[in-house]
């Protein structure tokens, strides 16, 4: 939002919260009252380390309960059993800290993931083969996890979190790691899901991937103070924000 101004996006939203609030254990606010409605599309979510991103994304992936509040995925109450079991095919979700098969190889890990996540055994393969050549990592199929370099890892990790062709995709941090190649690689392969899913990246790094998305959400100390499509921020109407413009509104209002 601007100036308490909420966005209205023209699809109907199938990530919505409303007034979420998130307290830690020693009393302090990690989220105050966030509300936002994301429909398809790429969408940013930017912040400082320590302003929330990663409590929300837990909070949207069903992994943590707020204090108060409500989030809708795909028109399910998330935080209720009933709804978090309904939207279990069809979210995926990439944290800071992931987990691997670390002796199976690439393509057993994402074919696994694939069938976790609901795939038909017979569509598995190839859901699978997918991932992985989004991501990059073809030549890498037969290796074993455990081999891989931290970047690989990642890219693998997220050939994990895409496999079954989520409707809503949750990323914390994904091009944490990975060489400017592979960034670009991945943004591409983010973009062909977004046409038909909503992917929400979280980052606290100002780049392409912020300044090209359909909606950018800003966090500051657990507080989203910007609720719009990135061009609001330019300083040339109708074109994407240069990454000083985004920089100029962080400095008034973080």
């Amino acid at each position: 939002m601007i100036d308490g101004k909420p966005s209205r996006p023209s699809r109907p939203p199938c990530v919505e919260c409303g007034n979420l609030t998130v307290r830690c254990r020693n009393g302090a606010t990690a989220l105050s009252r966030v509300s936002f409605r994301l429909g398809r599309g790429s969408a940013a979510l930017l912040g400082v380390n320590g302003a929330g991103k990663t409590t929300l994304m837990q909070v949207l992936a069903t992994l943590r309960l707020p204090d108060a509040g409500s989030v809708s995925l795909d028109g399910h109450d998330a935080l209720s059993p009933a709804g978090r079991d309904a939207v279990l095919g069809s979210l995926g979700y990439l944290p800071q800290r992931f987990t691997l098969l670390e002796s199976a190889t690439v393509f057993d890990n994402v074919r696994y993931a694939a069938w976790a996540h609901g795939v038909p055994s017979g569509d598995v393969d190839g859901a699978a083969t997918r991932a992985i050549d989004v991501v990059g990592l073809s030549r890498e199929r037969t290796r074993r996890a455990r081999s891989l370099s931290g970047g690989q890892r990642h890219r693998l990790a997220l050939a994990c979190a895409t496999a079954h062709r989520p409707s809503i995709l949750l990323l914390d941090e994904p091009m944490a790691g990975l060489d400017p190649l592979h960034r670009a690689r991945i943004r591409e392969g983010l973009r062909r899901i977004a046409t038909s899913a909503a992917v929400l990246f979280s980052t606290h790094v100002i780049d392409e991937s912020v300044t090209h998305a359909d909606h950018l959400l800003i966090l500051s100390a657990g507080r989203l103070v910007f609720d719009e499509t990135p061009d609001r921020l330019s300083s040339v109407p109708g074109s994407a924000p240069a990454v000083a413009d985004i920089e100029r509104f962080l400095k008034e209002h973080l």
